[in-house]
């Protein structure tokens, strides 16, 4: 199993994301930043290292809410290449300048209001606009291929 991050920073109703260009399973996608916690490191300091390297952007674990779990189980066809569990932070404070050669693709503020219309995964379509409201959540995206063949999801207080 392999844990990951996303980053949503949220700030006057826009959201950092990144048109992905790298060549991989995200490429043309648009997604939050983040990656892959590596070994011994605490997921909220992957999200900030993370963070960082992709945008250029410092974030503080006092800004970081954590708002979601999410599984990706693998039964050997997921386009993941493995089965994940992902951290997910919502930020609305950040310092340092964006940078402008992003190894990930392209980085663009999109409104909120327009996160849905973009190309994205479609578990992604389902958990996203979660990230912006309580309660934190855990949720379950099973993949065939690139298809989400089911999907679970379990709210705080639920």
């Amino acid at each position: 199993m392999k844990l990951g991050v996303l980053v949503y920073l949220e700030i006057d109703g826009n959201v950092l994301m990144i048109h992905r260009q790298k060549e991989d399973e995200h490429q043309h996608l648009w997604l939050a930043p983040g990656g892959k916690v590596e070994k011994n490191e605490a997921p909220v300091i992957a999200a900030i290292r993370e963070y960082e390297e992709e945008t250029g952007l410092q974030i503080q674990p006092a800004n970081m809410q954590l708002k979601a779990v999410l599984t990706f189980p693998d039964d050997g066809d997921s386009p993941f290449g493995d089965e994940w569990n992902v951290f997910v932070f919502h930020v609305r404070k950040y310092s340092g300048e964006l940078i402008e050669n992003c190894p990930e693709g392209t980085l663009e503020w999109v409104a909120k209001t327009e996160l849905l219309q973009l190309p994205m995964w479609e578990g992604d379509q389902l958990f996203t606009p979660r990230i912006f409201d309580p309660p934190f959540f855990m949720a379950r995206l099973h993949y065939k291929s690139r298809n989400l063949v089911s999907s679970q999801f379990w709210a705080e207080g639920s």
